[in-house]
C-alpha cells in the first residue's frame, strides 16, 4: 500500500499531544501539510485555513480534522469536495444533521470518512466487549470525573454553543459503552448544569436504557485531583470494572488487565486500512445520545466559572 499524504488541520493541544505522534511513529503515513491560523510545525508546508491548504501547491491524499467541532462542518465538505479522505476528531460534527450530510457527501464522492472514537481503541474494551457476550447484564454505572482546567485550559469554545461542555469527555465514556453493551440505546432522563453566563454544562447525569438495561452516568467537569474514567457493569458472572478510560480492565476472581495508551496509533491504523479498502466508517449513536440527552434535560444554573 502507498504512503498515505496526509495533512492535519488544527494544531492545538490534541494535535500536538496524541495526532502528531501517533502519525511520526506509522509508516502508512506522510505528514506533508499543516493548517493552523496559530501555529506551525517545521518541515512540512504550512498554510492558515483549510481553504489555503488545499488550494496550496502540496499533494494530498486525505486530513484529518484536530478543531473545535462547531465549524469542522465546512473543513469536511470542502476536503470531501476536493476528492480527499477524512478523519475527524469526536465529536464528528456539531449536529446529528451535519454528520450525516457528510457522509452522505462521501459516499457520493467516492472517499473515506473515518468518525473516530478514541476511547474504543483502550486496550480494555475490546475484551470487555468479548467477555460481556453471552452474560446477562443486569445494570451498568458510569462515571465520567475530569478537571476541565487541567485537559482544556483556557479553551472558552469548549463552554460556549456547539462545544459540548461536559459531553466533550462524557462522549467518550458513551463511545465505550454503546460499544460493549446491548443495542438499542435510548436516553430516559438526563439533568445538566450550565454555570452563568455560560452555554454548555459542566455537569450531566443521564439514566439510559441499553435494550432493557438501565445505564446510569455522572459526568462531572470539575473534579480536582485523581481523575475518575469508570464504567461498571454488573452481570450474572460478577461485575466488570473498565476504568482509567478503558486502559485497565476488571473481571471477577482475576487480576486487573493493564496496557499503556495506544488509542491514536490505534485509529490511524484503522484509518491507514479504511482508506485502502475504500470504507467508509460513521457510528453516530454516542452523538445522538448527547443529542437526545440536550433535548429532554432538565437544566440548572450553576455558580460562574471562569479560567
Amino acid at each position: 500500500m502507498k504512503r498515505v499524504r496526509i495533512g492535519l488541520v488544527g494544531l492545538g493541544k490534541i494535535a500536538r499531544d496524541q495526532h502528531l505522534p501517533a502519525l511520526a511513529a506509522n509508516p502508512d503515513y506522510d505528514l506533508v501539510a499543516i493548517a493552523s491560523r496559530n501555529a506551525t510545525l517545521d518541515d512540512v508546508a504550512n498554510f492558515p485555513t483549510i481553504d489555503a491548504m488545499l488550494g496550496g501547491d502540496v499533494a494530498l491524499d486525505a486530513v484529518s480534522l484536530c478543531t473545535p467541532p462547531r465549524g469542522r462542518f465546512d473543513q469536511a465538505r470542502l476536503a470531501i469536495e476536493a476528492g480527499l479522505h477524512v478523519m475527524m476528531e469526536k465529536p464528528p460534527a456539531a449536529t446529528i444533521s451535519e454528520a450525516i450530510a457528510l457522509a452522505e457527501l462521501a459516499q457520493a464522492k467516492g472517499v473515506v470518512l473515518f468518525t473516530t472514537w478514541h476511547s474504543r481503541e483502550a486496550a480494555g474494551v475490546e475484551p470487555a466487549r468479548a467477555w460481556l457476550a453471552g452474560r446477562r447484564i443486569d445494570a451498568v454505572r458510569i462515571a465520567w470525573r475530569e478537571d476541565i482546567r487541567r485537559w482544556h485550559p483556557g479553551q472558552d469554545w469548549i463552554l460556549e454553543a456547539g462545544g459540548f461542555g461536559v459531553f466533550d469527555p462524557g462522549i467518550n465514556a458513551l463511545s465505550i459503552a454503546t460499544r460493549i453493551l446491548p443495542q438499542p440505546w435510548r436516553v430516559d432522563a438526563a439533568t445538566i448544569t450550565v454555570p452563568a453566563g455560560r452555554q454548555g454544562p459542566l455537569k450531566a447525569t443521564l439514566g439510559l436504557l441499553a435494550g432493557a438495561v438501565p445505564v446510569s452516568a455522572e459526568f462531572d467537569f470539575l473534579q480536582t485531583g485523581p481523575q475518575t474514567w469508570d464504567i461498571e457493569v454488573d452481570t450474572d458472572a460478577g461485575t466488570m470494572v473498565l476504568s482509567m478510560g478503558g486502559s485497565i480492565l476488571r473481571l471477577p476472581g482475576e487480576s486487573p488487565r493493564e496496557a499503556k495508551d495506544a488509542e491514536y496509533p490505534g485509529l490511524y491504523r484503522r484509518f491507514a486500512e479504511l482508506v485502502a479498502t475504500g470504507k467508509s466508517d460513521v457510528d453516530l449513536r454516542p452523538l445522538q445520545l448527547v443529542a437526545d440527552a440536550f433535548l429532554i434535560a432538565d437544566r440548572t444554573t450553576g455558580e460562574a466559572f471562569e479560567w
